[in-house]
């Protein structure tokens, strides 16, 4: 039965129609759809959207928008702070009920748990479904109820549960509410307009779910054989490039387990298959977003406490150098200016340049983790945050402290040829394999050959790397013994 008004459907990180939950259950409610997108920029300081995240949103919104409009209904956009824009959307539509999908962010949980009581108390249907997850984060515990804290024992934890639900189809029809006024999406100012930087991502995106579907798609068919080897290769084509579609929402992680799951069943079943490979990345999303619900901290503080003291250098100049892909490391220029230019960085090169930075440099990890957030498409809280203090060894999961990327011997193993770092940068062309990942130990001839001056043309290196591991360690060695923090308690969200 409906009840009276139209239902709302909150869009978030979920922008997409298949597979989505809240969107699913105001269909099956009856009646018509009111779809809303609400750009609330209260955001806390340093994690409002950065400029790649912001270009990245208007094109998805666009292609969501088209889509709702195919299916009979349309995308209301309104600009302002949740609360009030969602009391004025109700007020303007008689809307009867509010649906969404839950966000695992700190922010997001604390709006949800503020949103859902008040909407109640003024008579409204307000439900919160799963979305963003394999599983709820409050549902995988060790056996003493404790939070994962390692990420080897909780993926045993998750296939031990089994497979996630199956994901929903998208919505046939759908029957439109009358839409109240809202703003137009290029008034929203998301895209840059002078100077416009945003060409190499044009270049190197399609945005929205059908992008996504495709691109899943192609990359079961083309590279999933090889994923396990590959996907460290960052001169190869060998990973999915899907963790902007999967930040935004445009798929779901369900959708992505099932569908690579069908292929694990194809290739036996066996646990070390190239499919088994993929997931088990896929979980590693999954963690971080578990670790950041459990301990909310974690963007801003080192998740070991004893890594508070750690003795970090001021190195505005280093940090600079880092940012413009000018360290005289081939392997961690050519990453950085890939993340300019596309927004995205390879994995691996992912973690050499966080290395170098925060090893290297010792330049602290927060500084690299916000550089990130602006400039990633797929700049996600928790993912970012993870990440930067796994390089960091302040984080969760056994990373030990002397851990720290030769940055010659990494191009070496996983860019052997240099097809990597010529792509990026071209002024090294000409420089023979050998030579492609240490340009500064190159003879004065080769270097004339090859056309390149050292210190004009490409930088010499920032920093002798043996000099500087031998500073991390000695820096590190008093953070060995750092404990685990203690796990804050956290509920579920209804």
């Amino acid at each position: 039965m409906t009840s009276s008004g139209p239902a709302i459907v909150w869009f978030r990180q979920d922008l997409r129609l298949a597979d989505n939950a809240a969107l699913q259950a105001a269909v099956a409610r009856g009646g018509p759809v009111l779809p809303l997108y609400i750009l609330d920029e209260d955001t806390p300081g340093r994690w409002a959207w950065g400029g790649a995240s912001r270009w990245w949103l208007h094109h998805s919104l666009a292609s969501l928008r088209a889509d709702l409009r195919a299916a009979g209904a349309d995308l209301l956009l309104c600009r302002g702070p949740a609360d009030a824009v969602l009391e004025s959307v109700i007020a303007q539509s008689g809307a009867g009920a509010v649906y969404w999908n839950r966000r695992y962010d700190p922010a997001g949980m604390a709006l949800d748990s503020r949103l859902k009581p008040a909407l109640r108390a003024a008579g409204l249907e307000a439900r919160s479904f799963e979305g963003a997850l394999l599983h709820e984060p409050w549902t995988l515990r060790t056996g003493g109820g404790e939070p994962y804290k390692v990420f080897t024992p909780f993926w045993k934890a998750l296939t031990a549960a089994g497979d996630p639900p199956p994901p929903l189809p998208a919505p046939g029809r759908l029957e439109a509410a009358a839409m109240p006024p809202g703003d137009a999406l290029d008034d929203w100012g998301l895209l840059p307009q002078a100077p416009d930087w945003s060409g190499g991502l044009r270049e190197s995106w399609s945005v929205g779910e059908s992008a996504a579907r495709d691109r899943l798609d192609d990359f079961l068919e083309e590279a999933l054989a090889d994923y396990a080897e590959a996907r460290d290769r960052p001169d190869r084509p060998g990973t999915s490039r899907l963790s902007p579609h999967l930040h935004w929402g445009e798929i779901g992680p369900r959708q992505v387990w099932h569908w690579t799951r069908e292929r694990v069943l194809a290739e036996g079943g066996a646990a070390e298959t190239p499919a088994w490979a993929f997931l088990r990345e896929l979980a590693w999303r999954e963690f971080c977003h578990h670790l950041l619900v459990h301990f909310p901290d974690l963007p801003e503080q080192p998740w070991r406490p004893g890594f508070a003291d750690f003795p970090w250098a001021e190195d505005e100049a280093g940090y600079r150098a880092w940012t413009r892909g000018r360290t005289g490391y081939p392997i961690v220029d050519a990453g950085m200016r890939e993340l300019w230019h596309c927004g995205w960085m390879h994995n691996r090169v992912r973690m050499i340049a966080a290395s170098f930075l925060v090893k290297d440099l010792l330049v602290p990890w927060q500084r690299g983790e916000a550089w990130f957030w602006d400039t990633l498409v797929d700049a996600d809280l928790a993912n970012n945050a993870a990440s930067w203090q796994w390089v960091a060894g302040s984080g969760a999961d056994a990373a030990p402290y002397f851990r720290i990327f030769n940055p010659v011997r990494q191009g070496e193993r996983f860019d052997p040829e240099g097809r990597y770092v010529r792509r990026w940068l071209p002024e090294l062309t000409a420089l023979p394999d050998r030579f492609i990942h240490s340009p500064w130990t190159a003879p004065p001839s080769v270097l004339a050959q090859a056309g390149l001056r050292l210190g004009q043309d490409y930088p010499e290196p920032l920093v002798d790397h043996a000099a500087a591991r031998a500073r991390a360690l000695k820096a590190c060695a008093r953070m060995k013994e750092a404990p685990a923090p203690r796990t804050r308690p956290s509920a579920a969200v209804s």
